[in-house]
Parts: C-alpha cells; structure tokens; sequence
C-alpha cells in the first residue's frame, strides 16, 4: 500500500498507485466505462483501474516533443494523428518556436502510430461511454492533454482524467480539458513523477502487451 516517508507519498510500484486510484474511482458511478492507459507507463495503472471496475482496457498514445538539445524536457506533446500540442510559455521562455520543432514532431507522430499498431490500440469505440485517460502522474500535464484531446474526439459520454499523484496546477488547468478529473494525491511540490514511487522502472512494450492480454482473458 501506499505510504509516507519524509512527509511525501509514496507508491510502491504502478500496480500499488492503480490500486489507490482504483479506490478513489470506486466512488463515482460509470456507464459502460472504457479505461485508456497512456502508454507505457500508465497502462500498469489503468490495467489496475479496469479491474476494479469491471471496464474494458485500451491505450492511448501521446508522445512527449522535448526542447532543442534537451529532450527530456518536454514542451509540447503530439498523437498518432492531429495537430501537437505546445506550452507557449515554455516555448516563448525557452526562444523556440513550432517550425524549429518540426523534425521532432514527426519523429514522435511516427513513434505514436509504431506503438499503436504494435500494441492493436483503438479496438474499442469511445461513443456514449465513460472513458478514463489513466496516467501514472501528472507532472506538466501536456502529454495527458493531448491524450484527451483525441479521445475527445471519439465523443464519450463523459471524459475523465485519472491519475494517482498530480502537480496541483496542472490538475487545475487539465479541469478545463476533462469532464472530471480524479487524483487522489494533488502536491504542489511536485517537480517529477518518479519522486512517489520507491520502483519506478520504465514500462516496456512487452509488459504492456502482457497487461493486455491479461486483461482480456480475465
């Protein structure tokens, strides 16, 4: 279970974090709910979510697009189709702009449709349901906008954002983007993800096939 240490939260893992949120969810009533992971990392969570709810599980891809010579800094997010999505204040702080990140973005619009096609992602239709976007933390939040974005598109019932931990601003601004957004721990000290996690390895493509394949056998 999760627990405190230095006054922080702390997850053991992703499958711990989904089962908190999956207690937080357990609250609300859903209608032929639909659980997106965002790929990679928060599909342990989602798979997690789905369970305890009794939902089907899915992933949704959006790709970081990081800054000019840092690329673990990321200033905008893009998915497999549609117009990336950029943080202007970061962009103008940092003296970019869109067209000097033009190669970036089709790099990471390739990468996004290569792991839907690898993961067979978008089987399940979004229309008139309840769809959870599932992420393992909400640091900037502009990855998970862009997530949004395009489930938007397939026109759900209700869109709802999910996280376990989140930065308190963006929580604030992804309300705007969401019908709900659901995070049980909210922190404005935030600065990383991996900071509320004691194992926090990256997620590879296989275990995301794996989460997948049990879920469907369940």
């Amino acid at each position: 279970m999760s627990r405190r240490h230095d006054g922080r939260v702390k997850f053991a893992d992703r499958a711990d974090a989904g089962r908190v949120l999956a207690d937080a969810l357990r609250r609300f009533e859903w209608t032929d709910p639909l659980v997106l992971g965002l790929a990679r990392g928060g599909v342990p969570v989602a798979h997690e979510v789905a369970l305890a709810l009794g939902a089907e599980l899915d992933v949704a891809v959006a790709r970081k697009i990081g800054a000019p010579g840092r690329p673990e800094f990321g200033v905008g997010a893009v998915t497999a189709d549609g117009e990336p999505i950029f943080d202007r204040r970061v962009l103008e702080y940092l003296g970019v702009s869109p067209a000097d990140l033009a190669s970036t973005v089709e790099e990471e619009r390739q990468e996004a449709r290569r792991r839907l096609d690898v993961y067979r992602a978008g089987r399940h239709a979004l229309a008139d349901r309840d769809v959870l976007v599932v992420d393992d933390g909400l640091a900037t939040g502009v990855t998970a906008r862009a997530a949004l974005r395009a489930a938007r598109q397939g026109s759900p019932r209700r869109l709802v954002l999910a996280v376990p931990v989140g930065a308190t601003e963006a929580v604030q601004e992804l309300s705007v983007e969401a019908d709900l957004v659901v995070c049980p721990k909210e922190r404005s000290d935030f600065r990383s993800v991996g900071r509320f996690y004691r194992r926090f390895d990256q997620t590879s493509d296989a275990e995301v096939l794996a989460l997948l394949e049990q879920h469907r056998h369940h």
